[in-house]
């Protein structure tokens, strides 16, 4: 492979053209290739970029940064496939000059310091580096935000946001890490960029088939009037959505239903880095005995599509910090289909009303979460176990849920105005065709700041590097807050799971998942259990149990969680 200047044509000569609207690729198979890596969120949306790029860039010619002549091959075989009368050059990784004219690095992750450092030497007027967000929960990825503010980044650097709430949390910990800088350095090292652009698919791949709609309604036993709502995730608890509140809303508004409508769910995902997968199943028999029930494996393409295809609409009830975007909505959309989401981060931007519905998600503040943030941070918990954590203490208002699966359920007109207004704002405002154009945009207005800038040298130091998550992701959620004077009374339990019996099932137990222990629930919920009519507010439960008021308002929204509990009016 050759470097610098002089890099290697994987195809024909090396072109020297004006490309402030162009990105060299930072190519590596780990982000961009799911069929080789393992399927995950990062690699699937790396793979569509990149598909969506060479089909749509408005470039002289592919530039990418490579490590390995088999990383040459196969985006040579992709342009190929794609852009056939377009040149692709691959420039040697280490020697990153060599992407010139190209006045951008476009690298698929937030945390790029290590791009930043090899520019050093050039630099840091010699190029722009764009990044974008994926999952920002982790404690890799928050520590690569404080690297980003202490590294050598410029305000020609971006991070591209994929919604507005992902920004609102990048933001949220670089002004924790530049209130930091200042104290100890007296000023802030300069700003990244931080717009706002989604992420896109490709939609004609997500077209309905209506073969695969006939054979897996069949399959399923559904006639005409029956109701198939899917899930298309990774399915784990712990750091993608709890089925469980799903569950009981449709156990409820199976109850709703003419006795002559079948109710069923398909869950379609696979099983990744997770202990217990049978929770989904299990807790589908048990939680919803009244309610179809089917698992496809979310890693065959053609499930994928059945799924889609046979559904009447779409779930994405996400609890989880680990989700930023939400790029399976978008997908169904893109199938026409109506929508039930969680109100929380990405689809607040991409789902509106007329496509569908978003229902209500709580969470506590960051007050609350403070021993999250230092156990993972120092160790004593996982990835798993923060995230299980957290989403412990995450509700999804599940009457309202309910409701809303009830309404599609029994309106086909709304399902069809619904799933039709989805297909065309999927096309018009997330198909590759619309965003990759943003993302030239930005590489542009990169190009023009550095030329007007000069580099600034930033600062190093030390950082905490995770604060509490319930502050960083405080935009996550509809609302915030402890309880205050709210009164709260249990809810009907007749035919009901235990909540020791839920707690069991989830497993917290296991590998330190358990937000509060099994006993402090249990002391909670005896005492709304035995309350009169008026109810209890969370100082009266705090004041009986010995508990204090935070471990009691943590208690309290698990319970309210999974309707145990509700709210009355004072």
């Amino acid at each position: 492979m050759a470097d610098g200047p002089d890099a290697m044509a994987v195809d024909g000569e090396t072109v020297s053209a004006p490309a402030d609207r162009n990105a060299a690729i930072w190519y590596a198979a780990d982000g961009y290739e799911p069929a080789k890596k393992g399927i995950n969120g990062r690699r699937v949306a790396g793979d569509s970029f990149l598909k969506g790029f060479f089909r749509h860039a408005d470039v002289d010619e592919f530039v990418a940064l490579t490590a390995a002549d088999s990383d040459n091959k196969s985006l040579s075989a992709l342009r190929q496939a794609l852009r056939p009368e377009k040149r692709l050059r691959c420039v040697w990784r280490y020697r990153p000059a060599g992407i010139a004219p190209v006045g951008t690095m476009f690298y698929s992750g937030p945390n790029f310091v290590q791009e930043l450092w090899r520019r050093a030497p050039l630099g840091s007027s010699a190029y722009s580096i764009c990044g974008m967000t994926h999952t920002t929960a982790t404690l890799q990825v928050m520590q690569g935000i404080y690297d980003l503010r202490m590294g050598p980044s410029a305000e020609w650097d971006a991070v591209i946001c994929t919604s507005r709430a992902v920004r609102a949390s990048v933001l949220a910990q670089m002004e924790m890490i530049d209130s930091y800088a200042v104290s100890r350095f007296g000023k802030a090292p300069p700003m990244l960029q931080l717009p706002v652009i989604p992420l896109g698919i490709h939609c004609d791949d997500f077209a309905p088939d209506p073969a695969k709609r006939e054979s897996l309604r069949a399959r399923l036993g559904l006639g005409p009037q029956d109701v198939l709502c899917t899930v298309i995730a990774r399915l784990n608890p712990d750091v993608k959505f709890d089925p469980l509140p799903l569950y009981l809303a449709m156990q409820a508004a199976r109850s709703q239903l003419p006795k002559r409508q079948k109710l069923h769910l398909c869950v379609c995902g696979i099983f990744l880095d997770m202990p217990g997968g049978d929770q989904f199943d299990e807790g589908a028999v048990r939680l919803m005995p009244d309610v179809g029930y089917t698992r496809l494996d979310g890693a065959v393409a053609g499930e994928r599509q059945a799924a889609l295809s046979a559904a009447d609409m779409f779930l994405f009830p996400i609890d989880n910090v680990q989700e930023t975007f939400g790029l399976a909505p978008i997908e169904a959309m893109a199938a026409g289909l109506p929508l039930i989401v969680s109100d929380w981060d990405g689809m607040k931007d991409t789902v509106t009303e007329d496509v569908g519905f978003r229902v209500p998600t709580r969470t506590l503040t960051g007050a609350h979460t403070v021993s999250e943030g230092y156990r993972y941070a120092t160790g004593l918990d996982g990835y798993q176990q923060f995230s299980a954590r957290l989403s412990a203490m995450t509700q999804i208002d599940v009457p309202l849920l309910t409701q809303r699966l009830v309404e599609l359920a029994t309106n086909p007109a709304l399902r069809k105005r619904m799933g039709e207004a989805g297909r065309i704002r999927a096309r018009s405002l997330y198909d590759w065709s619309a965003v990759v154009p943003q993302m030239q945009d930005l590489w542009a207005e990169l190009a023009a700041r550095r030329r007007s800038g000069t580099g600034v040298a930033c600062p190093a130091g030390e950082l905490p590097i995770l604060p509490s998550p319930m502050t960083v992701f405080s935009e996550y959620p509809t609302k915030q807050g402890g309880f205050g004077d709210a009164r709260f009374i249990a809810t009907d339990q007749t035919g009901r799971m235990t909540p020791a019996d839920v707690f069991s099932l989830r497993r917290y137990g296991a590998q330190n998942r358990a937000f509060q222990t099994a006993a402090q629930v249990e002391s909670v919920w005896q005492l709304f259990a035995a309350a009169e009519a008026a109810g209890l507010t969370a100082y009266h439960v705090a004041a009986q149990t010995g508990l204090s008021l935070q471990v009691t308002e943590r208690v309290m929204i698990w319970l309210l969680k999974y309707h145990f509990i509700c709210e009355i009016d004072n």
